[in-house]
């Protein structure tokens, strides 16, 4: 459906009614993950503090890493990747990957991001958890109404990482020829 304000019953598909159209759903798909190493991080340390914490760039570079499937060992055998987890480090015996793909309208994005806020309501060993969204990457806008720069880069995502005390860290990434989030 598309969203407009004031106009409830107004339909994506009415409006192309002489075009074939249909309406498609997010594709959901979830992994759990076993003897995950993962970087400390501390809410309060967003540049790092190398006995306490990595720093915040570091562990979105291991979110990514995570996230894109590439192994954190750093072993020899591993010819795609020889990135290691930031120290300090720990492991997790049991973590949750979840991904969604599709068209998300900001409102449902919030309200994500509000569930995993309220993750934290039960006691729950999980010092943090995190959203990443990305734009698409031939997107026509970027942030606001700043024209996408696809054809030079591509960058168009953000990341919440929500913190048992409920502090977060949001890290944004545009490329060189985009126009400056909000």
């Amino acid at each position: 459906m598309w969203n407009s304000p004031g106009d409830e019953d107004f339909s994506l598909s009415t409006h192309f009614e002489k075009y074939q159209c249909k309406e498609h759903a997010p594709a959901v798909s979830t992994k759990v993950l076993r003897d995950l190493p993962y970087p400390v991080i501390q809410s309060c340390d967003l540049r790092g503090n190398p006995e306490k914490s990595c720093d915040a760039s570091e562990f979105l570079e291991w979110l990514g890493a995570v996230t894109s499937k590439i192994e954190c060992n750093n072993e020899a055998s591993n010819f795609l990747s020889t990135f290691c987890c930031p120290e300090p480090s720990s492991v997790m015996e049991k973590a949750y990957l979840c991904t969604v793909t599709g068209f998300l309208l900001p409102e449902k994005i919030c309200k994500l991001l509000e569930q995993l806020c309220h993750y934290f309501d039960e006691p729950k060993f999980a010092q943090w958890t995190s959203l990443t969204v990305h734009g698409f990457a031939d997107s026509p806008v970027s942030w606001g109404s700043a024209e996408h720069g696809f054809h030079k880069g591509g960058e168009n995502f953000y990341n919440f990482v929500v913190f048992k005390n409920q502090d977060y860290w949001l890290q944004m990434a545009v490329g060189s020829h985009d126009g400056c989030p909000p």
